[in-house]
């Protein structure tokens, strides 16, 4: 905040992914919110929340810088659809194994709602091998091109 010497606002993509979350996934109270890192952790439990239900979150556990060991899931979402919140996707390594990690943990379907969506290198074939229902972006990067070539893409606008 203290970097720009105009005027700003800070916009937050909470309402529009509630919003989208209640119209497209039919069983959302049925669902379970995760984040695919414990840096997320207080964005899911805020979406959690305002939708009551449960949160789980993944803890990567690195050998080294960029390269991770192993993926610990803490919550149960079992027979549940998983929705993966996170704030920035780039290659989607993250996203792609987090979301097989919760398959297989035993997570009926899994979405991912992602608020900046930069989809660099590997990211779209990534997205297109993945066992996402759908991944949902929202519209601060336009996304027209990406849309044409994954079809599990949805675009969220802010209104």
């Amino acid at each position: 905040m203290g970097f720009f010497d105009i005027p700003v606002d800070n916009l937050y993509a909470e309402p529009a992914v509630l919003k989208w979350i209640k119209e497209n996934i039919p069983e959302w109270k049925n669902s379970i919110i995760v984040s695919p890192d414990a840096g997320g952790a207080k964005r899911v439990t805020s979406i959690a929340d305002r939708l009551n239900v449960e949160f789980a979150l993944i803890h990567k556990e690195r050998k080294k810088a960029n390269e991770v060991a192993s993926m610990v899931l803490v919550g149960d979402v079992k027979d549940k659809i998983a929705i993966l919140v996170d704030d920035m996707a780039d290659t989607c390594g993250t996203i792609v194994h987090a979301a097989d990690r919760l398959v297989e943990a035993g997570a009926l379907k899994v979405y991912a709602i992602l608020t900046h969506g930069i989809f660099s290198g590997p990211a779209i074939s990534r997205i297109n091998n993945a066992c996402f229902e759908a991944v949902v972006v929202t519209n601060t990067i336009p996304q027209d091109g990406h849309m044409r070539d994954c079809p599990k893409f949805s675009a969220l606008m802010y209104q």
